[in-house]
């Protein structure tokens, strides 16, 4: 093939360019990020209704439990969302209070929460994913995929158990971290495989509950993946699920959404002041989550329905951890495990800058309670005692109307 003149060149020069662009080709390689970048997506707005009781059934119940939220809000400083079920249905949902203290702006079913600690099931479940898919064991090392991670014992189940010992990683991120931006999961393993900080005890020998142990399960579903662990979850749990407003935010690198919300503290008992970022909240896996009510209930039932993983290994999820010396330790995989009063509850509450929040199912009487919180709410437990008397002393899906 020959060209007679310089513009023909030029022509062909350019629609090789707009090939190359139009077609996503690119030469750079992955390992030379420093970190899996996170991909731009428009939402998809997937609309999934969760089921609901008639208000037939549910006028009586939900003019008690809104009576005692009133309350929460004025007499507690209460500022969030609740979301009640029985049996899979949802009985009760609102929203109490503000969004934004300084221009008085309510919370409404969009205003997305911090999920905290209760983001951790996500993580555990991305892991669970790829063990299904048979890309790892859960007995797999973690030096089988990080071969300079300086505790060579703890394995995948160690980690999603709370057994593993490790140190906490908000030492180094405060104490060491130098750079203005704060670090993500790639860049605190590298500092966890440099530091190499004290194991805290030999792995599988007891339960300790550890942030760390979440953020580096993050990191291996990343590596493991080959994707961004925010795109990981979004592909995999939120969008088959139709969760659409949830998503995984890291300070200082993603973009915030518009019905995000801030995390408060009170001051001198009447004021409200905003919580800013940390050098802790670019790290996700242990917290950076943000949801609703009405997505946690969709992330629930499907969870439960057998949608995201098999039976077998929810029950596993749903199952208590065993130390080796055969002591069983109050946590699934992502979950915490509670059988002392004669009925299984299944849960996990979080609390992080401000935000406090908590999934809890209580297996025998089948009540799901669903509550999110922005300004340092204190008595989360008090309140889903609460709220489940309300519901089975108030409530009767059978009852002929």
């Amino acid at each position: 093939m020959t060209f007679r003149n310089s513009k023909t060149i030029k022509y062909f020069a350019l629609i090789i360019f707009l090939f190359f662009n139009t077609y996503g080709v690119s030469t750079v390689k992955f390992h030379e990020y420093d970190y899996i970048k996170k991909e731009v997506k428009t939402k998809d707005n997937v609309n999934f209704t969760n089921p609901i009781y008639p208000e037939s059934l549910t006028s009586n119940v939900s003019k008690k439990l809104d009576s005692v939220f009133k309350r929460f809000n004025k007499r507690h400083d209460f500022h969030g969302s609740v979301l009640v079920a029985k049996n899979g249905k949802m009985i009760f949902s609102n929203q109490y209070g503000y969004a934004n203290f300084g221009k008085k702006v309510k919370l409404d079913n969009n205003s997305t929460f911090q999920l905290a600690s209760v983001s951790k099931q996500f993580t555990a479940t991305s892991i669970l994913i790829l063990f299904e898919k048979g890309l790892l064991k859960l007995d797999d090392k973690v030096t089988k995929y990080y071969p300079d991670f300086p505790y060579e014992d703890v394995t995948i189940k160690h980690l999603l158990n709370h057994t593993s010992g490790l140190p906490q990683y908000f030492y180094l991120a405060e104490k060491e971290w130098k750079k203005e931006k704060a670090p993500v999961n790639a860049e605190m393993m590298k500092m966890m495989a440099e530091y190499k900080l004290l194991h805290y005890f030999k792995s599988g020998s007891r339960f300790d509950y550890s942030n760390t142990g979440y953020f580096v399960l993050a990191s291996l579903v990343e590596k493991i993946s080959n994707k961004n662990y925010a795109d990981f979850v979004e592909e995999n749990i939120f969008e088959p699920l139709g969760m659409s407003n949830s998503y995984v935010y890291r300070f200082g690198y993603d973009t915030i959404d518009e019905d995000q919300l801030y995390g408060y503290r009170l001051y001198r008992g009447w004021k409200h002041i905003k919580i800013p970022g940390t050098v802790n909240d670019a790290i996700t896996g242990d917290k950076n989550v943000y949801s609703t009510v009405d997505d946690l209930f969709k992330w629930i039932n499907g969870l439960n329905a057998g949608k995201i993983i098999s039976k077998n290994t929810l029950d596993q999820m749903y199952t208590k951890g065993i130390t080796k010396y055969g002591k069983k330790v109050p946590y699934g995989f992502g979950f915490r495990i509670d059988d002392k009063n004669e009925e299984k509850v299944i849960y996990h509450y979080g609390k992080w800058n401000g935000f406090s929040t908590s999934i809890k199912q209580y297996t025998d009487s089948e009540i799901t309670i669903i509550t999110l919180e922005h300004s340092n709410y204190r008595s989360m437990n008090n309140l889903n005692e609460t709220v489940k008397k309300i519901v089975e002393d108030n409530f009767d899906e059978n009852a002929i109307m």
